[in-house]
């Protein structure tokens, strides 16, 4: 055979070439910017710059502001938007921020069970080799040079049992220099079915389908979590809008308040203008304004808090946090007295909680953790059999033709064992699995022994709410028989400013105290239906996950703004 000296230089010219490369960018032995994350200026990082808002400070004015007029005028001229409690949560379900982040997450578990899944696919591999052995020999039946080369094509198929299938086609070429050779050069091709499978540990459907089973136990209380996260923000939907109720409710009650001491001013000032009482009971009905445009003052803040954060939660189009649209609630509370039994109750909520369906979940993958973990403390024992149909020619062709003819066939049968002494590790980490599910098995107590309390409290409360909306009305109606009597008393001077202006705050506070007995009623019963696992509203709310993307689209990433 022709040896080719520019075979002998490959080594040194690839070695001269890394060596004229070491300052090169593209070299691999050394360091390159693109290597490491981009870096962000370090004073974006570390240096924090103060927050100046004394430029925003409105100049001094010469003439005295009209606080009363500011105040009453704030909501005028705004949109007002109608809104029904259903209104919320279908928006709540469709657009709400933290609801879009929970439904990719069931897509991502569900992935993994795909990946999961996949690990018994058939894989197609190939490998290829040359060689150019040019070496001393001290016998001429030993071949000085040569050339091998060697190329394998096969399929290896995964079993669920704890073994593979393998069938090759290995084709290799070989010259030689050796005198002696019969064929040269000599072309063989065999084909090869193998099974390699595992007899003790590993064997067996059950342990190797473990972590498939895992995955699609986390994919089940990822879901769990999801409907959970689904509740919770329907249920803050709920909250919200009844609290904005209730500060929208608040504020007409202070703005009656304010109409009632301004008519008080009013009507001091006649009685002063006609001498029949002194003049302190003007400047003690002008206190009285001023107190009630304070409390006015304090409820619209709360009003547009409460509007700002349900308009969060909706995230519904045109009414965005920043939306100076005013919401007007269109459902009304529509209170009710309920009789419960505790008992039936609470073994609802067992039964209807995610937290206990994500706990049964996860016991039951602790389960099969230490199912596995118990195999793996067994000893390694490996059965392999090969079976060799093999062909040889002087041309690739009439190798075929002899693997075509099965003249030349072969097998090998061969275990393995293998078990570490005293294999302490395999019994620890059994140890830790079950150690873990006792630990769950605790917190499962400990929760259902919370969710038992969620209950009982939810029940007490709509009870006492309902007595409080008794309470409060009784006092509304009495409160305002008193206020009415204050004033004709102060009318005929048998009462002063005070005593009128006190006994309307009293009314004040009885009507407010009805207000809020009616948002805690509604927000009792949300509470009780979010701790039995389920909704108020007679319409059943089903989700689903978002669908998986495409994998031959753009990588999202690369379609964020540098801003995103």
């Amino acid at each position: 055979m022709t040896r080719h000296p520019a075979h002998r230089n490959i080594a040194c010219t690839a070695a001269l070439v890394l060596l004229a490369g070491c300052t090169s960018p593209y070299n691999p032995f050394s360091q390159a910017e693109e290597d490491y994350a981009k870096r962000v200026a370090l004073e974006r990082l570390r240096d924090i710059q103060p927050g100046d808002i004394r430029q925003y400070q409105k100049p001094p004015s010469d003439s005295p502001p009209d606080t009363a007029a500011t105040v009453r005028r704030r909501f005028e001229g705004l949109a007002v938007r109608e809104l029904s409690l259903e209104e919320c949560r279908k928006s709540t379900l469709e657009n709400n921020l933290n609801l879009k982040v929970a439904f990719i997450d069931p897509a991502i578990a569900a992935q993994r069970v795909s990946a999961e899944d996949a690990a018994w696919e058939a894989t197609f591999q190939t490998r290829a080799a040359f060689r150019d052995l040019d070496s001393a020999t001290a016998s001429e039946l030993d071949s000085a040079q040569s050339e091998f080369a060697f190329v394998e094509p096969g399929v290896t198929i995964p079993m669920r049992t704890g073994g593979s299938v393998t069938v090759a086609l290995p084709m290799a070429r070989n010259e030689t220099d050796n005198q002696f050779s019969t064929l040269n050069p000599a072309y063989t091709s065999d084909l090869a079915f193998s099974i390699s499978h595992n007899l003790l540990r590993n064997a067996g459907r059950r342990v190797n389908t473990t972590s498939l089973r895992i995955a699609g136990y986390n994919q089940q209380a990822s879901e769990t979590r999801t409907k959970l996260e689904v509740i919770r923000q329907l249920a803050a939907a709920d909250r919200a809008y009844w609290r904005m109720y209730q500060a929208r409710e608040e504020l007409k009650v202070r703005q009656q308040q304010y109409e009632v001491a301004a008519e008080q001013l009013a009507r001091a000032q006649r009685r002063v203008n006609a001498g029949s009482a002194p003049e302190i009971e003007v400047t003690r009905a002008q206190a009285g304004v001023s107190d009630r445009l304070t409390d006015i003052i304090s409820v619209q803040n709360v009003l547009r808090l409460q509007q700002r954060e349900l308009k969060r939660i909706l995230n519904m189009p045109g009414l965005d946090v920043d939306s100076p649209t005013m919401l007007d609630p269109k459902t009304q509370p529509d209170p009710v007295e309920f009789v419960f039994d505790a008992a039936k109750v609470c073994e609802f909520a067992l039964a209807q909680r995610m937290e206990m369906l994500e706990l049964e979940l996860q016991l039951a993958a602790d389960a099969a953790r230490i199912g596995f973990q118990r195999d793996q403390m067994l000893p390694l024992f490996t059965l392999d059999y090969t079976y060799r149909v093999n062909g040889l020619g002087g041309t690739a062709g009439d190798s075929f033709d002899v693997l075509r003819d099965n003249k030349y066939e072969d097998w090998e049968l061969g275990l393995n064992f293998q078990i570490p002494i005293g294999n302490d590790a395999a019994r620890a980490r059994l140890r830790e699995a079950i150690l873990a599910r006792t630990q769950r098995l605790s917190t499962r107590e400990a929760r259902e022994q919370a969710i038992r309390q969620e209950v009982l409290n939810a029940l007490d409360t709509i009870d006492g709410t309902w007595q409080r909306i008794l309470a409060a009305r009784q006092a509304v109606i009495l409160n305002t028989r008193a206020l009415l009597a204050e004033q004709r008393q102060f009318d005929v001077g048998s009462s002063t400013s005070t005593n009128v202006l006190d006994q309307a705050a009293r009314l004040a506070d009885a009507q407010s105290a009805e207000i809020r007995a009616l948002t805690d009623h509604e927000i009792a019963q949300i509470d009780l239906a979010f701790a039995t696992g389920t909704l108020l509203g007679a319409d059943k709310v089903s989700w689903e996950p978002v669908n998986a993307p495409s994998t031959d689209g753009p990588d999202p990433a690369e379609t964020l703004s540098p801003g995103s």
